[in-house]
């Protein structure tokens, strides 16, 4: 099922993400494709969820878009980010802000919380010799820190934090450089519970103050109630794509994992069971 926007809801502005029969293969090419086949647009100042299973393609989506990967060029494929087709990957990772498993594992070291909102400007994940980070940089990460509550993890190292502060840290690393499209890859994965709701609060915040969010997890609890379409990615391929509403039932979520299951919302969340 695809959304279809009346004419009045048009969006003016190119598509933060327009894909047309991409595949992308990643390891030896008689694997199956991580991608098959996928058209997808997805427009600035959305709030959508891709879900699905593990293995699905999910971070293979997001690796798209961010450039760490790329389509198996053919007839009939294009790719377009933000209405262009080419990129210099840093000027593009700076419209963008990412919340990865794979950028938190790069940042558990002695970097302070401070170097890694700053390393957002630079596109690592701390502050390295060769970079210079100005007084506006500093004054920047200084209140994005404050912005999230965290001031107080500025001198502390990451490998000292707690999973939910280092996660938020690297949600202020993702603002620092005021991206227009936040992207959420498995957010929740090894919080807590508190850090959890944590988390749903501040992705919560940031939706409402006007950011698109991108969430990708296999995890139902973790879509908030500001998230209006639903993306069901499953083998690589989209399964449906539509409004929260109608995509979002037991039916779907069944064959979605290959398992019975029951769902039930609760103050505007879902849950499986």
């Amino acid at each position: 099922m695809v959304r279809v926007l009346p004419e009045s809801e048009m969006p003016t502005s190119p598509p933060l993400l327009a894909l047309e029969n991409v595949t992308v293969v990643r390891g030896a090419p008689a694997e199956r494709p991580a991608l098959d086949g996928v058209s997808l647009r997805i427009e600035v100042g959305e709030h959508v969820c891709i879900l699905g299973p593990n293995g699905c393609g999910k971070s293979t989506l997001i690796k798209t878009l961010t450039r760490e990967c790329y389509p198996v060029a053919r007839e009939g494929s294009s790719i377009s980010i933000l209405g262009r087709e080419r990129w210099n990957i840093f000027e593009l990772r700076s419209l963008l802000g990412i919340v990865s498993p794979d950028l938190l594992a790069s940042c558990t070291t002695d970097a302070t919380g401070r170097d890694v909102v700053l390393s957002g400007f630079f596109s690592s994940t701390r502050i390295f010799p060769h970079h210079h980070a100005d007084p506006e940089h500093l004054a920047r990460a200084e209140a994005t820190l404050a912005r999230l509550g965290i001031a107080h993890l500025a001198h502390r190292p990451v490998s000292q934090m707690s999973s939910g502060e280092a996660k938020r840290t690297l949600i202020a690393r993702a603002l620092v450089h005021d991206p227009e499209t936040l992207l959420f890859d498995e957010p929740s994965n090894a919080l807590d519970i508190a850090a959890q709701f944590q988390l749903r609060d501040t992705m919560r915040e940031l939706a409402q103050s006007g950011l698109g969010i991108l969430l990708v997890t296999h995890h139902v609890s973790e879509i908030i109630p500001e998230i209006a379409r639903l993306v069901l990615l499953r083998e690589g391929r989209i399964m449906a794509d539509g409004a929260k509403q109608e995509i979002l039932t037991a039916g779907h979520l069944s064959s979605l994992f290959g398992v019975p299951v029951r769902l039930v919302e609760q103050d505007s969340y879902f849950h499986l069971y």
